[in-house]
């Protein structure tokens, strides 16, 4: 079970930060730092499958393929920003953690506003 290895990869890292931790606290955080990206890397190779099947289901609802390409762009850069906030906050830079997930709204604002639009311009239609 894959669950399993991401896990044992979690303790692993953290086991070694926490002893590694005792003498050096730079390499302690860069191992914590190594530990989530290996996480995040894993991941991230099994994202490829879902994207698959959604295209897969807008293609067989003929749903725009914008659309779906939008969604799919806001949920990553959803994603990303959190790691890379969670990143900032274990090193205590919560400060800059903060400024990342305002970007990444300001993003993801930025990319759903197309499809605002046309859900405003459909409802402008309907209405008499």
């Amino acid at each position: 079970m894959e669950v399993l290895q991401v896990v044992g990869i979690g303790l692993i890292g953290t086991v070694l930060a926490v002893i590694v931790k005792e003498r050096n606290k730079e390499l302690a955080m860069l191992v914590s730092m190594v530990t989530g990206l290996a996480i995040f890397f894993f991941a991230l190779g099994k994202i490829s499958a879902v994207m698959d099947v959604l295209e897969n289901l807008a293609t067989r609802a003929d749903i725009n393929m914008f659309y779906l390409t939008t969604v799919l762009k806001i949920m990553g850069i959803a994603y990303i920003a959190e790691f890379g906030a969670q990143i900032c906050r274990d090193a205590q830079e919560n400060s800059t953690a903060t400024k990342i997930e305002f970007a990444a709204k300001v993003l993801v604002m930025v990319l759903a506003l197309p499809i605002l639009v046309a859900i405003l311009e459909s409802i402008l239609r309907l209405i008499p």
